[in-house]
């Protein structure tokens, strides 16, 4: 019996030529997806590229077969940097030929752009085993990421613990952010974190980095009440900070978590993270979630005994000097 032919691939077409609606019923599945993978209320983030989609003026790729977009990935630019903003290719439909068919002219497509000399991405619905075949391969890197989540019941055993140094923990107020940033860039100065954004790598970098945290909703609502700052009581300098969001009404993340490097290992992270989760019970989660990378191992260790469990993993790829 002969072998059946394999399915033709989809066709490539521009997101900003697509009618009013074109999404509609990918995104309703890529909602579910994000509830049942990550706890995670997608809806406000699908609303606005709705609303993108409707005035023609969202940019990068989707999958078009059979009189349907199975598939879409849009882009950002910042300056010299592309970003894949969002990545998702309907589940019947998301073959490692088709994903990575989206995911190379997205990429080929950023790196035309006049300006662009690096391109960053973290695919967290990436559904395909990643293990070859990723598009321009000879100038990419990667790095695998977990998703974590702790439960409530776990999150209510964490004993209070003070840091070995005299310490105060604010709620996060924009009177922070300027310190905070410095923070940020003294941390993860040469970090493996640095390599897969380089916002961390500068004090102006980890400004912009914030500011995207707090003003927009890529990674959930910006919880001021859940998010602490440590503050040295004999210098009054901030020197650590736990940042959190909303990303669904019993659900919370922690988007940043960081001290100087002076005195990680005065129990500084682990307080800081405890209070953030108590703040986060307060306000009604029932859980909440962190990304890390794998070869992050002090900071797993750090959650895992608190807690926390991998429940995925995902790759973070960088595309410089093309």
């Amino acid at each position: 019996m002969a072998a059946l032919p394999d399915a033709p691939l989809p066709d490539v077409v521009e997101l900003n030529q697509l009618p009013a609606g074109a999404l509609d019923s990918l995104l309703e599945e890529e909602i579910g997806i994000w509830s049942k993978r990550f706890a995670w209320d997608f809806r406000p983030s699908a609303d606005l590229l709705r609303r993108f989609i409707q005035m023609q003026s969202l940019n990068g790729s989707a999958l078009y077969s059979g009189g349907d977009v199975v598939g879409y990935a849009y882009l950002v630019s910042e300056g010299h940097k592309g970003l894949i903003g969002d990545f998702y290719v309907r589940a019947r439909q998301a073959s490692s030929s088709n994903e990575m068919l989206l995911l190379g002219s997205i990429v080929q497509n950023l790196m035309l752009t006049p300006g662009i000399r690096r391109i960053e991405s973290q695919l967290m619905l990436l559904q395909g085993p990643v293990t070859n075949g990723l598009p321009f391969h000879r100038y990419l890197i990667r790095h695998d990421r977990y998703f974590m989540q702790i439960n409530r019941a776990s999150m209510l055993r964490l004993a209070a613990k003070s840091p070995t140094f005299r310490v105060s923990f604010p709620t996060w107020t924009e009177h922070f952010h300027e310190e905070t940033a410095r923070v940020v860039a003294a941390a993860y100065k040469g970090h493996v974190d640095s390599e897969i954004n380089d916002q961390y790598r500068t004090i102006a970098g980890a400004r912009h980095f914030l500011i995207n945290i707090v003003k927009f909703p890529g990674c959930g609502r910006f919880s001021p009440a859940a998010s602490v700052v440590a503050v040295d009581e004999s210098t009054r300098r901030v020197c650590g900070v736990c940042l959190a969001s909303l990303i669904s009404a019993e659900s919370g993340h922690v988007t940043q978590l960081c001290v100087l490097p002076a005195i990680r290992k005065a129990g500084l992270g682990y307080e800081l993270l405890r209070q953030t989760l108590v703040r986060l019970i307060e306000i009604g989660c029932t859980s909440v979630s962190l990304t890390v990378t794998c070869a992050n191992r002090d900071a797993i260790g750090l959650y895992e005994s608190m807690g926390f469990r991998s429940q995925a993993i995902f790759p973070a790829l960088v595309w410089e000097g093309f």
